[in-house]
C-alpha cells in the first residue's frame, strides 16, 4: 500500500541543478526504521544508489556523488527531495525514489522519471 511518485523536470540544462521530489503515500517518511532513497539508471547501465534520508532526518550519500547531492524532506507534505548540482549529460538517467528497510533491502519503488541533460 506504500506508493512513491517522482516529480520534477524532465529536461535540465548543463551546469544547472536538478530537483526531483518524491511524494509518499500509505506510510510516513518519519516511521522507524525506514530510509528513503534515490537511485538512478543511466541508459544501458545498472542501477546507481545516490543517497538516502532516514526516518530521523539523517542523510547518507554515495561517495561519488556526495559533493553534488543533497537530499531533504518536508514531513508536513510527506515528501523528500533530491538536488543534484552541476549536472552534465552524464547525469542523464531514469531517476527512482524508493524505500529501504533497515536491512538495506528495497521494498517499494516509484515508477521512475526520465531526466535528460541538454542545452
Amino acid at each position: 500500500q506504500v506508493q512513491l511518485q517522482e516529480s520534477g523536470p524532465g529536461l535540465v540544462k548543463p551546469s544547472q541543478t536538478l530537483s526531483l521530489t518524491c511524494t509518499v503515500s500509505g506510510g510516513s517518511i518519519t516511521t522507524k526504521y525506514y530510509y528513503w532513497s534515490w537511485i538512478r539508471q543511466p541508459p544501458g547501465k545498472g542501477l546507481e544508489w545516490m543517497g538516502a534520508i532516514a526516518y530521523s532526518g539523517s542523510t547518507y550519500y554515495s561517495p561519488s556523488l556526495k559533493s553534488r547531492t543533497s537530499i531533504s524532506r518536508d514531513t508536513s507534505k510527506n515528501q523528500f527531495t533530491l538536488q543534484l548540482s552541476s549536472v552534465t549529460p552524464e547525469d542523464r538517467a531514469v531517476y527512482y525514489c524508493a524505500r529501504e528497510e533497515g536491512s538495506r533491502t528495497i521494498d517499494y519503488w516509484g515508477q521512475g522519471t526520465q531526466v535528460t541533460v541538454s542545452s
